[in-house]
């Protein structure tokens, strides 16, 4: 674009000159003037906006008008009406085109209405200068711009996506304007196949030194052939889908100053040689997240001004000669996979506006770069490394600052002063996720320009909020998740004034004081942290708070109000504390959101009845009994209500011709009985886990509204499922866990919207309907513990976005459904007891499973080897990732929680699957993400476990047994180090237990039981902590714990050892239990036969504890032990 400009300004000044120079001898020819009057009168424009246009009158000569250029005979050769707020169409007809003689034309940054570009434009054929960019044309680029042969500099770009014709291209339009140098396309849509338009460049454009194709659509590969433009001097093919590498032939563009390849799907390994033209100064490769790379050593002196490869997979150490960079103004390296030590040559960099370094692995301390060199640095960004060490103080005294990040590190001790106070630069800082410590130094708050603070996630004990010195506005502090004291209870804080203020998480057991002060305070989180008693009236009073936060403390009760209060409170949220009401006094609150749950609520607040604002409204687990009355359905324009988890037990309906708005109600886990209320609608209802003990209406689905999640599970609902409940559709429908029978409506499986249909645990019978539409959206079916039988349905493929497959316990009879291998969203498949059959190996498949985590097959008649190949397509349970692993329950592909967007309304599922862990039975509610299982337990599979199971190095749950495998345990179980739970019980397996279990360090429950396996059970790991029960029916085990004295392994039935060379071996660990045995019998025995002493006391100590096991047997013989004794005197 700078060329683009210079070219412009060049040839305008240089015709301007010509005409002021020769202007005593031209005039402007009528005809042109006319045409120029008339062009000008055909144009709608805003007059207050023109700065040209403006100035053409009949009046005054038109050369000298503003935008008009004239040769020396006076015909018009340059019109430059740009940026004249122009907003109509151009026809064909228009006069411009009269103008033949023009060599200049600029239409640029005006609004054409979208029109095209007019054909007449090809009448100019002494144009060498074309600028039509920013100006709104659309449609089709016509064929006749071809015609302009003369053409040195064109730009069509950025207008609304125009594009050629059918039967045209851009080789079509292009290769007669062979004078071209200039090309500007950018965001015309480019047709063709694969390097079309780089061969059409390179073979038609001999002389092109600028080529900007940005946003054209453009694919690769990127030809070879573009080496031979060796003017060019400016590239930019950004943002394109080329999914190919970048020709290493770029690096002979030896005059190239300009590279932008940002955002184009590139590929491959980015040619080192690139970075050393010595010409280069901008180089833009930033959002390709496939393309890998490295730095090489930088030379001296480089000429590299912007250095921008930000979200791309670039590696390794950052060169030490980076610094030789020293031209260099904008460094963006975030989002890559940089590692080592931060250079410290950066400090050579004196020209460094722009720094972004974070999102790498950098691992150094900082303090030892002299930062203070960096005089001119604007944005210094390096969070989310693994930086160290503590906070040079050089870093926060730069003079330019303007945003300083560097917060996700480990940097420690205390964060230094800021002595550059008076600057209003510096308007962002994020210290946040660090283990910064002591007292939050007071300059941060002096700091004139600051707007954002965050230093949350930290260790700091102390915050000196009187410790502005002058008056402050600081919209946003974040100090959340510290270990944070008030230090001060003053009221001379009013310097320091914050509209954003978040203290949740720390330590804090009063409410600061310095708050009365706070006039400009808009939003207040003090949550989860130790604050008792009562909630000040101040503090509801504050004129400007919006939004309060005190969930998890203490809190008790309110207050009493002071008379007139008045609040501009619209948020206010008391979850999880202990109040037990909320005075009526109150009632000024004119709250948009309330939530009070988790607290000790008996009773509905009688403070509600007068909120003719509420919006939100959330009561959920209290203790609140009996009825809901039918005021609360009045609160207009109430819209989320949730009552949940407490024991109420009737609904009061609404008063007749009342009217509300509900989109969400929320009434589960409560004692409600009798009829589903019909009279109650929303986009959300969930009325699961209560005592609704009829059956379902049959005109139900007349009273839900679109859109909507509906759960009624977990009640005891029984009858039929009503057809009228396909007139939902909506996203989600859980009708599980009641006593529903009959069959499934046919129409449940064609509703388009449906995302969730959950019928577990009901007593339903019939067949799976196959008329599953190709628009399906389904994510999760759930029919399990049904008594539903048939075939699987076939068209249930269409469901391409399925992510949860549960049809478990019914009588489904068929063979292994290969044909879900097509859908790739796979994350659970539950098929067990059913009565499948059949081998589940699917050769003739090509789909896979990449994110399956689950796969229940347990308890069915399937036969045949077990595929290997087929499991190593799993790749979320290949996968074994170092990093440590996120226990929550989300992740972007799939969670046990779906999240669905329905318009005024949260609409949260989970999902949850029964199956078998460690031997005993589990109904996960939760599913984490972690969670991986494989179950064909109980079944007829026979041969070899194949080797390539042991490649599952995720999983968490295997179980095989029941079946007919035979042979060895594969060694290669020993990869398997998440293994919790391992069931191999009942085969016919054979050979001893690998060694390489001793790697199953995590491994809870084992059973090899009922097996065919040899050999001493290994005694130095941990599988012989597992109990007898794991290793038993297998003949020819022997060892702990299995038998715990055995000396010898058991006697083998053919007289032969179990291992082919045990003839040759020593046992020694036989010869030495026979040694200590031995010794340890003749040291107790000669001590008896050779010691008196110790044979006397020996008798005594036997004797006494046999009579006293046995008394009658003392006074059988008691006169024989007094005989005895007195013998043993003499």
């Amino acid at each position: 674009m700078p060329t683009l400009l210079l070219h412009f300004f060049l040839f305008l000044i240089t015709t301007t000159v010509t005409n002021l120079i020769l202007a005593v001898h031209s005039n402007c020819i009528e005809a042109q003037k006319q045409s120029l009057l008339h062009f000008k009168q055909s144009l709608e424009f805003d007059s207050s906006e023109s700065s040209k246009l403006i100035t053409w009158n009949s009046s005054t000569e038109c050369c000298s008008w503003l935008g008009v250029t004239c040769s020396p005979n006076g015909s018009v050769v340059g019109l430059d009406i740009s940026s004249e707020s122009i907003s109509c169409r151009i026809g064909n007809s228009s006069s411009l085109f009269q103008l033949q003689h023009l060599q200049s034309l600029n239409l640029a940054d005006n609004n054409f209405k979208s029109s095209s570009i007019p054909s007449a434009i090809g009448k100019l054929a002494n144009l060498r200068y074309l600028n039509l960019s920013e100006a709104d044309f659309s449609r089709q680029i016509p064929i006749e711009v071809a015609r302009l042969k003369r053409l040195v500099v064109l730009d069509l770009s950025h207008n609304s996506f125009p594009s050629f014709a059918e039967n045209q291209n851009l080789s079509m339009l292009i290769q007669n304007l062979t004078e071209v140098t200039e090309l500007y396309l950018d965001s015309v849509v480019i047709s063709g196949q694969g390097s079309d338009w780089c061969e059409a460049i390179s073979s038609s454009l001999p002389n092109l030194r600028v080529l900007s194709m940005s946003w054209c659509g453009l694919s690769g590969p990127i030809c070879e052939s573009l080496a031979k433009l060796q003017s060019l001097i400016e590239i930019d093919l950004s943002d394109n889908s080329f999914h190919a590498p970048v020709p290493r032939v770029f690096a002979k563009f030896s005059n190239l100053t300009y590279l932008s390849l940002g955002s184009s799907n590139l590929v491959g390994t980015f040619p080192k040689e690139i970075f050393q033209i010595p010409s280069l100064q901008t180089i833009g490769l930033a959002g390709n997240d496939e393309l890998h790379g490295s730095f090489p050593e930088f030379p001296n002196n480089g000429s590299l001004r912007s250095l921008i490869v930000f979200g791309t997979r670039f590696s390794g150490d950052l060169p030490n000669s980076i610094g030789n960079l020293k031209m260099l103004s904008e460094l963006y390296l975030s989002g890559c996979n940089f590692t080592g030590s931060v250079p410290k040559s950066i400090e050579n960099l004196t020209l460094l506006t722009d720094l972004d370094m974070s999102g790498n692995r950098f691992n150094s301390p900082i303090s030892s770069i002299h930062w203070e060199t960096l005089v001119n640095l604007d944005t210094l960004a390096l969070s989310d490394n693994q930086l160290y060490g503590t906070i040079p103080s050089s870093v926060v005294s730069l003079p330019m600052l303007n945003i300083l990040t560097l917060s996700d590190n480990q940097f420690s001790g205390q964060v230094p002063e800021f002595s550059n106070t008076s600057s209003p630069l510096l308007e962002t800082l994020h210290l946040e996720n660090n283990n910064l410590e002591g007292q939050i130094p007071t300059s941060i708050f002096n700091l004139q320009g600051l707007l954002f603070l965050n230093l949350s996630s930290n260790n700091f004990s102390s915050f000196p909020f009187n410790g502005a010195r002058l008056s402050r506005n600081l919209p946003l502090v974040d100090l959340s998740h510290n270990s944070l004291l008030i230090d001060y209870n003053g009221t001379n804080s009013s310097f320091l004034q914050i509209r954003y203020l978040s203290l949740a998480s720390n330590k804090l057991r009063a409410f600061p004081d310095f708050l009365r002060n706070q006039s400009t305070l808009d939003h207040l989180d003090l949550s989860n942290n130790q604050i008792q008693g009562e909630i000040p009236n101040w503090i509801l009073s504050l004129k400007s708070l919006n939004s309060l936060d005190l969930s998890g403390n203490s809190l008790v009760t309110l207050e009493a109000p002071l008379p007139n209060s008045t609040s501009a409170l619209s948020s206010l949220n008391l979850h999880s504390n202990k109040l037990q009401s909320i005075h009526s006094s109150y009632s000024f609150l004119k709250l948009g959101s309330l939530v009070l749950a988790s607290n000790q609520l008996t009773t509905f607040p009688y403070v509600l009845r007068n909120q003719s604002d509420l919006l939100n409204l959330d009561l959920s687990d209290n203790h609140i009994q009996g009825q809901i009355p039918n005021w609360i359905w009045r609160l207009n324009p109430i819209q989320k209500i949730n009552l949940s988890c407490n024991s109420l037990e009737t609904i009061q309906a609404p008063l007749r011709n009342s009217t509300y708005h509900l989109s969400s109600l929320d009434l589960h886990s409560n004692q409600l009985q009798g009829h589903i209320p019909l009279f109650l609608s929303g986009k959300y209802l969930d009325y699961s886990k209560n005592n609704f003990s009829s059956n379902i209406p049959t005109d139900i689905g007349d009273f839900i509204s679109t859109e909507s999640y509906l759960s009624l599970s977990s009640n005891n609902l029984h009858g039929s499922i009503p057809k009228s409940i396909c007139n939902v559709s909506g996203m989600v429908l859980d009708l599980s866990d009641n006593s529903l029978s009959g069959t499934i409506p046919q129409c449940l499986t064609q509703l388009p919207s449906l995302s969730v249909i959950n019928l577990r645990r009901n007593s339903l019978s019939g067949t799976i309907s196959d008329n599953f539409l190709k628009s399906c959206e389904l994510q999760t079916l759930d029919l399990s513990n049904n008594q539903i039988q048939g075939r699987f349905p076939k068209s249930l493929v269409n469901c391409s976005r399925l992510e949860v497959l549960n049809i478990g316990n019914n009588n489904i009879i068929d063979t292994f459904p290969c044909l879900l291998m097509s859908i790739s969203t796979l994350h659970v498949l539950v098929l067990r007891s059913n009565k499948f059959y059949g081998s589940i190996g699917c050769p003739k498949t090509n789909g896979t499973w990449p994110v399956l985590q689950i796969i229940d097959l347990a308890h069915n008649n399937f036969s045949g080897d077990m595929p290997g190949r087929w499991s190593l397509t799993w790749q979320a349970m290949v996968s074994n990732d170092d990093s440590p692993t996120d226990l929550g329950f989300f992740y972007p592909a799939f969670s046990s929680y779906r999240n669905f967007d329905i318009k005024d309304a949260d609409v949260c599922y989970r999902d949850a699957i029964t199956t078998i862990i460690k031997g005993l039975e589990f109904h996960l509610v939760k599913i984490p993400t972690i969670f991986t299982l494989v179950d064909f337990s109980s079944n007829n599979f026979n041969g070899s476990i194949p080797e390539e199971i042991g490649e599952l190095k995720s999983l968490y749950v295997l179980n095989l047994s029941g079946n007919a495998f035979t042979g060895k345990i594969p060694s290669s179980f020993g990869k398997m180090r998440q293994l919790e739970s391992l069931d191999l019980s009942k085969n016919h397996l054979s050979g001893q237990i690998p060694p390489e279990f001793a790697n199953l360090t995590f491994l809870a429950f084992l059973d090899l039981s009922n097996n065919e396996l040899v050999g001493k059970i290994p005694t130095s790991t941990q599988i012989s902590t597992f109990p007898n029960t794991s290793f038993e029916g297998n003949k020819g085990l022997w060892g702990p714990p299995l038998t715990m004295d055995a000396v010898f392994p058991p006697p083998i039935s053919n007289g032969s050892s179990s291992h082919p060379n045990s003839g040759d071996e020593i046992d020694w660990d036989v010869i030495c239990i026979e040694i200590g045995f031995t010794c340890g019998f003749g040291i107790a025995i000669g001590s008896l036969l050779f010691c008196k002493r110790w044979r006397k006391w020996y008798y005594k100590t036997m004797r006494s504890i046999l009579f006293k096991v046995f008394p009658k047997l003392e006074q059988r013989f008691g006169n024989h032990r007094r005989h005895v004794f007195v013998n043993t005197r003499h």
